[in-house]
């Protein structure tokens, strides 16, 4: 796919995957070794209750269900940021995590030809359907070449 198929109202899904209590603290352990992400004692005791998946786990997550649609395999150019990030439910132990995504906005870049920025709403679900995040990155994506129809 290129820009040119990613128009404003194209919308898509993820597959679902799954995040497991040693996902959760593996990835904390390393990136965000706050107590209710890496030790279940003091998650009792913090205002969540319990372990929770940091909200950068749950973005990454995202992220690569995102890149494993292949949707973007042929027109990544990458991204010059994003706005709207949101954490709205705590991820737990066992939760399965998908995301729903609507493109927003669309324009051809004005100074390179051969490309257009969209910019994409995401949703990252729970399996009950909860929304547990949403982020709205600009994305910056190749033009289909001539040589193509």
């Amino acid at each position: 796919m290129y820009y040119e198929d990613f128009p404003v109202g194209f919308q898509f899904e993820t597959a679902t995957r799954q995040l497991s209590r040693a996902d959760i603290i593996g990835f904390a352990q390393l990136w965000d070794p706050q107590p209710f992400h890496i030790d279940e004692v003091a998650a009792q005791a913090s205002p969540f209750g319990g372990m929770i998946a940091s909200g950068f786990q749950t973005l990454m997550v995202a992220f690569r269900l995102t890149i494993d649609t292949g949707l973007f395999e042929a027109c990544s150019m990458g991204s010059p940021g994003m706005d709207a990030v949101r954490w709205m439910t705590p991820v737990r132990p066992g939760d399965g995590l998908r995301v729903r995504a609507e493109v927003v906005s669309a324009r051809l870049s004005g100074s390179k030809p051969d490309r257009g920025l969209v910019t994409i709403r995401y949703e990252v679900l729970n399996q009950n359907d909860e929304a547990v995040a949403c982020y709205s990155p600009v994305q910056i994506l190749r033009r289909r070449p001539l040589t193509e129809s």
